[in-house]
């Protein structure tokens, strides 16, 4: 495998990496202490394709493949984690099974507006008793002569205040746990769609977070995404390709605390030199600097795998469990570095320490990614064994 990037995934890393220099560092700690969702830059990202990145030109998109979208969601967090967390949600988890498993009708309705930023996204499968347990969903649907109509409550749904469309899952009878559930395309317009207030959150303060309950929500019956009972798949799947631009996401907060912490460390005196002649520091700075790159190679692989149209669930937990802890790393790393100065909001490091958290926990935690490898990794063993 290839591990260098071609001449136009570097010019496009380039045009994104000034882009982010001039209009998203600048702002980036101001959104996050005023907890302000950054519509300006937001519509910004969407013109130039960010948006709607995999999504084909004919609907909208930059028609570009999914390392293209990892790179650029690593530069647009590096940046500020918020900004590319909900552009990663609009891109893995609403566009790409609208792409996959939606039918034209609904392609040609939801994708354009979705993939041009005229429209936003979010994904609704976390509910209060359903997190990492996905299967025990508790919103339900029964169907009525012209709609279905879905009762329950999601929270913790990234870009839930702000959302124009939600690919919403419900369950037809909760006893039949994963085989009940059905995945729709739902409208913050639609009746019964209600909103609750956005989270106070420790990190990613800019983007926004909310609760989302479903009170007789009337959803058209060309609305239903997939097939009946197709759900679980559809969400899984889906969390897949979400779990490769959380990665990407990871990747992004760890450069930008790596460079912060090269930079004070350069510029920092104590007992006559500059900290970074200290042997200790130097040495820290060198481990965080491995997990950087190896962390970004993983996420590269696993963008790679899933380009070439292979099974990537595998590579997706791979990247994304190492990636996260190694964002939640590096920024611990770069806190301390920064000394009482790092624990000061003045220094970004503060926030990319409080950003770096949420990695290892949304779009399935750290401990789901080691069950998902341990999986492979011993199903492949039990298979070599019994050659």
């Amino acid at each position: 495998m290839k591990y260098d990037l071609a001449e136009e995934q570097r010019l496009l890393r380039e045009s994104i990496r000034e882009f982010v220099e001039h209009e998203i560092i600048p702002h980036a700690g101001e959104w996050d202490k005023q907890h302000r969702f950054p519509s300006e830059v937001i519509q910004k990202c969407a013109e130039m394709g960010l948006a709607g990145v995999m999504v084909p030109k004919e609907l909208g998109g930059a028609g570009l493949t999914t390392l293209d979208y990892v790179i650029a969601t690593e530069e647009i967090s590096r940046g500020c984690a918020s900004t590319g967390v909900i552009l990663s949600v609009n891109n893995s988890l609403v566009l790409d099974p609208l792409m996959r498993f939606g039918n034209e009708a609904q392609k040609q309705k939801y994708i354009p507006p979705l993939a041009s930023g005229e429209q936003l996204g979010c994904f609704g499968l976390t509910e209060p008793a359903a997190g990492s347990d996905a299967g025990s969903q508790k919103t339900v649907y029964r169907e009525e002569d012209d709609c279905f109509l879905i009762n329950g409550t999601k929270n913790f749904i990234t870009n839930g205040p702000q959302a124009d469309v939600c690919i919403l899952f419900a369950s037809k009878d909760p006893s039949l746990g994963n085989k009940g559930l059905t995945a729709f395309i739902t409208e913050s317009g639609f009746a019964g769609f209600n909103r609750g207030k956005a989270e106070n959150k420790m990190g990613i303060c800019a983007s926004g977070t909310s609760t989302i309950t479903v009170d007789n929500l009337r959803v058209p019956k060309e609305n239903r995404l997939g097939a009946e009972g197709e759900g679980f798949k559809i969400a899984m799947s889906t969390l897949d390709g979400g779990r490769i631009g959380i990665a990407a996401q990871a990747v992004g907060i760890a450069q930008a605390a790596l460079e912060a912490a090269q930079s004070y460390a350069g510029e920092r005196v104590q007992f006559g030199r500059p900290i970074a002649s200290f042997q200790g520091l130097r040495w820290m700075l060198a481990d965080m600097a491995v997990t950087v790159d190896a962390a970004r190679l993983l996420t590269w692989k696993a963008a790679v795998v899933r380009d070439r149209g292979e099974r990537y669930t595998f590579e997706a937990s791979q990247a994304k469990l190492f990636a996260s802890e190694t964002a939640n790393r590096v920024a611990d790393r770069a806190v301390q570095i920064h000394g009482g100065y790092g624990y000061i909001k003045e220094y970004p490091v503060e926030r990319f320490f409080r950003d770096a958290k949420i990695t290892g926990i949304y779009e399935g935690t750290s401990e789901i990614q080691r069950l998902v490898v341990a999986q492979k990794i011993l199903k492949d063993h039990s298979l070599v064994c019994n050659a």
